[in-house]
């Protein structure tokens, strides 16, 4: 295996870059990934990048909104200094022996390997992310960090490790690809890119990810959320929250009031019943272990609370989720 080229550093030559794209990827990430390398090109008047579509097999994979993109198969791939993985949904159906072994002999060549949204979990079934920090969608951190031991598993936005890459989803996407642009073309020119997309830039601290999105959140309320993510069974008192962060439980009402326009407890509150809807659609708990998970204890508190948040009971949800849709 060739040591791998270290491409985040000042470079005038194009990266030669290979996006995979794997069937019901998200428009959005495939956005993410691609449109800052043709945003970089257009501002620098010359190819920053050089890219190349490439699927799984031998027809081109349709994205979630019904897009196909024009490829040619893995198995052609010759080299690349940067693969971005690009998956979605399916990742079991997707993680081949054929893809599997694609993803290993590039990774031989020296290439850096990227991956977003699902991209990651293909990567680490590979063992291409053993012993390197790795994230993954928060809706599958928790089985991502059971079934991949070896890796080191982190609730951030993307992560950067010896010729790996590994972004969450599309919007940290687009940090992630704007810190390659930074680090080969500066810091300057990666906020011009930035520009293009109105986009203001990453936190003055790196934030993890938010099962609400959370781009208001300062450092104080950020650490108050990941508090809260992590203890969403059994919800923690105002005081234990403010206690762990150093700050009175006033200050803190005061800041999630300033940054985000309500209080730590109906934030708590709406981080728990985003959950609860998950749980609701994505498996097949028992509504009353749904409950107990997202921190109600009793079976009426939970009815009445996820009703008044998503404008539904959890078992006509469920049912809707479950029923066949006409085509």
């Amino acid at each position: 295996m060739k040591s791998a080229k270290n491409i985040l550093q000042p470079e005038h030559q194009p990266l030669k870059t290979a996006v995979l794209v794997l069937d019901e990827c998200n428009t959005l990430s495939f956005a993410a990934a691609v449109d800052p390398m043709r945003a970089a090109n257009r501002l620098a008047g010359r190819a920053a990048f050089d890219w190349d579509y490439v699927s799984a097999t031998n027809e081109p994979p349709m994205l979630t909104s019904g897009l196909t993109v024009p490829s040619f198969p893995l198995a052609r791939l010759q080299g690349c200094e940067l693969l971005i993985v690009l998956a979605g949904f399916q990742l079991a159906r997707h993680a081949t022996p054929s893809l599997l072994a694609g993803l290993r002999r590039i990774a031989a060549t020296g290439a850096t390997i990227a991956g977003i949204d699902g991209g990651p979990w293909l990567m680490a079934e590979a063992g291409l992310l053993d012993g390197h920090p790795a994230t993954n969608h928060w809706e599958d951190l928790e089985n991502f960090a059971s079934r991949f031991p070896e890796v080191d598993v982190r609730n951030d936005r993307f992560t950067v490790s010896d010729g790996r890459l590994t972004s969450g989803g599309a919007t940290p996407a687009i940090e992630m690809m704007l810190h390659i642009i930074s680090a080969r073309h500066g810091a300057g020119f990666a906020a011009r890119v930035a520009g293009l997309f109105l986009y203001d830039g990453p936190a003055a601290e790196p934030r993890p990810q938010s099962r609400l999105g959370g781009h208001k959140h300062n450092a104080l309320t950020a650490k108050a959320n990941a508090l809260m993510e992590a203890a969403l069974d059994e919800p923690l008192p105002l005081s234990a929250l403010a206690e762990t962060l150093g700050t009175s439980p006033r200050s803190l009402q005061q800041q999630f009031r300033l940054r985000l326009n309500t209080t730590p407890q109906d934030h708590y509150l709406q981080l728990r019943l985003a959950e609860a809807r998950r749980l609701v659609t994505d498996t097949d708990l028992p509504l009353m272990e749904v409950a107990i998970a997202t921190g109600f204890t009793s079976q009426s508190s939970f009815a009445r609370a996820f009703r008044t948040a998503h404008g539904t009971s959890a078992r006509d949800l469920r049912q809707e989720q479950a029923r066949p849709t006409a085509h």
